[in-house]
């Protein structure tokens, strides 16, 4: 191999992403289609092994380790990248257009990386870049939003970079392989991946910047942060039972906040939280198949969240807006667009023949053969509430349901070629999941099409449908109002605020009532100095003769006492 050989393929992005601005037009648009392009012929032609190794202080560097598990990562991050700039032709923004190729670059880096000090700068430079995407908005708002989002992305990366000093001093390795919780520094490490895995009471970052990022920014972020957190479970904690129940509370606890979500951006973001649920028990449970079905969710999961925030961001790009309640008929006016989502909306609902269905089945079934009765039922449950708030909701609000009176254009030709190659590859995976098997860590010798599997999916995708049919038709599903759902955030966003604003409330108090008892004092020190010195003041008398001696006899009689005794 070539000295660039051993390098990790996003460097091609990130060192690519810095001529952009140099370029224009059409120029621009086909060298920023040819850095994914690169960088995919790179990661194809990969063998396995370490390259690009670095001695420094004692230890030794892995720019690029190359296993199954990081090819596949690598490669889905790729597509993501080529999906999301032909998403994003239309733009002109070049923060935008650097920031996402950047930020893609530095996430398929991050998949490579054999140690954790080289996973600890491109996580951290994941989270630089991709903050660029929020703030690309240009509001006070997304400004806020950015911030919050960067001090929780940081502390991430300052959360790994601890946890692997502990781990040098415990073991003299900065190696990544597995890494476990028996240690302290494992337990921080995992703590540091769960912030980006977005764990419960850790996700709210999730929900509340993806919304705010551009409509182009939202799709490069709904590939990457989550999914390259999934890796790095799959990698260092494969098998650790705590895990499971944190992926089950991650599958579950979002279905309320999402069927009540006005937005549907952040809707799709509770969905994202959910689907993660998924990969986090897979990797809990740690076997074979549980591992392969939680590295094929997160391959569909690319797809099919990013075709869905392609419509939703495609809907709000025509429309300006996103929320439910301001949206309906629009099928009449965006067919392709309203067409694709359906496809989206299909995957995540794991009908068969669609990209969910053979890779959310591999979990299940792990979770059953290992003896997770609790655990299949929660996550049953889950894919109930995915279909009802992401399969039907998301759709009937946007396209199908009242005719809101709004007639616009079609999405731009780049969106709508990105959301037909996502749609694809969405059915060519659940009608030929072969070659998506052949390239997994482990081998496959599950089959999702058996006759079982597929009717008791198709009862489950029915049952659903008939519940929100009927909740729709008697009024008991929730409306489409304008509104704001806090979960955790209401932590920071009123209770902390609040918080912090009744003590600063306080402190002015004190501080006024500081101000009064000195302008007191100093009035009162004032006034009695002005009564014995001033004009008037009694030192100012002009005193007798009489009075001055019997004073001078005074002192002096003094003076004698003290003297003599």
């Amino acid at each position: 191999m070539t000295m660039i050989d051993q390098l990790p393929p996003g460097l091609i992005l990130i060192i690519g992403a810095l001529l952009v601005p140099l370029l224009q037009g059409r120029v621009r648009a086909a060298y920023m289609l040819l850095l994914p392009v690169l960088c995919g012929w790179q990661v194809w032609q990969l063998a396995p092994g370490e390259f690009g190794t670095l001695a420094l202080f004692d230890q030794t560097l892995v720019m690029m380790r190359v296993d199954g598990l990081s090819l596949v990562f690598g490669g889905i991050f790729t597509l993501a990248v080529f999906l999301s700039v032909i998403y994003a032709l239309h733009v002109r923004d070049t923060v935008q257009q650097v920031a996402g190729l950047s930020y893609g670059g530095a996430a398929i880096c991050a998949a490579f990386a054999g140690d954790l000090v080289t996973l600890f700068v491109f996580w951290e430079l994941t989270a630089i870049t991709s903050v660029f995407l929020i703030w690309a908005t240009r509001s006070e708002r997304a400004f806020k939003t950015g911030m919050r989002y960067l001090v929780i992305q940081v502390t991430s990366g300052v959360l790994l970079l601890a946890g692997t000093l502990m781990i040098v001093n415990d073991t003299g390795s900065i190696a990544f392989n597995y890494i476990g919780i028996d240690s302290l520094g494992g337990k921080v490490i995992l703590l540091s991946f769960g912030i980006k895995a977005a764990f419960p009471l850790l996700h709210n970052w999730l929900q509340d910047s993806y919304p705010e990022a551009t409509v182009t920014g939202t799709v490069f972020l709904s590939a990457f942060t989550t999914k390259l957190a999934i890796y790095a479970l799959a990698r260092g904690f494969p098998g650790t039972e705590m895990l499971i129940w944190i992926g089950a509370t991650m599958a579950v606890f979002p279905i309320f906040f999402a069927l009540v979500e006005n937005d549907l951006r952040r809707l799709l973001a509770y969905s994202l939280n959910q689907q993660l649920g998924f990969m986090v028990v897979g990797v809990g449970i740690g076997t074979e198949l549980a591992l392969n079905g939680a590295v094929t969710h997160a391959v569909a999961s690319v797809l099919y969240k990013a075709l869905l925030f392609m419509a939703v961001g495609a809907v709000l790009f025509r429309t300006g807006s996103a929320n439910g309640s301001d949206l309906g008929g629009l099928y009449k006016s965006m067919p392709w667009t309203a067409g694709f989502c359906l496809i989206g909306a299909a995957s995540i609902s794991a009908l068969p023949l669609f990209s969910g269905f053979v890779t959310k089945s591999m979990i299940l079934t792990a979770a059953a053969e290992e003896g997770h009765g609790v655990v299949w039922g929660i996550l049953l449950l889950s894919s109930i509430g995915a279909v009802l708030h992401s399969g039907i909701r998301i759709p009937y609000v946007a396209f199908f349901a009242h005719d809101s009176g709004t007639r616009v254009k079609e999405a731009p030709v780049g969106m709508l070629v990105a959301m037909g190659l996502s749609a694809f590859l969405c059915v060519y995976i659940g009608v030929n999941p072969g070659p998506l098997y052949e390239i997994l860590p482990f081998p496959v010798t599950y089959v999702p099409y058996t006759t079982a599997h597929v009717v008791n999916q198709l009862q489950l995708v029915m049952f659903a449908a008939l519940a929100f049919a009927i909740l729709i038709r008697y009024g008991l599903f929730p409306r489409d109002i304008r509104s704001t759902i806090l979960d955790t955030d209401w932590v920071y966003r009123r209770l902390l605020s609040r918080t912090i604003g009744a003590f600063v409330a306080c402190l002015a108090d004190a501080r006024d009532e500081c101000v009064r008892w000195r302008d007191r004092f100093l009035d009162f020190v004032l006034e009695r100095i002005f009564h014995y010195h001033g004009p008037r003041g009694i030192m100012a008398r002009t005193w007798a003769i009489s009075g001055a001696a019997i004073w001078v006899m005074v002192l002096l009689g003094g003076y004698l006492l003290v003297y003599y005794v």
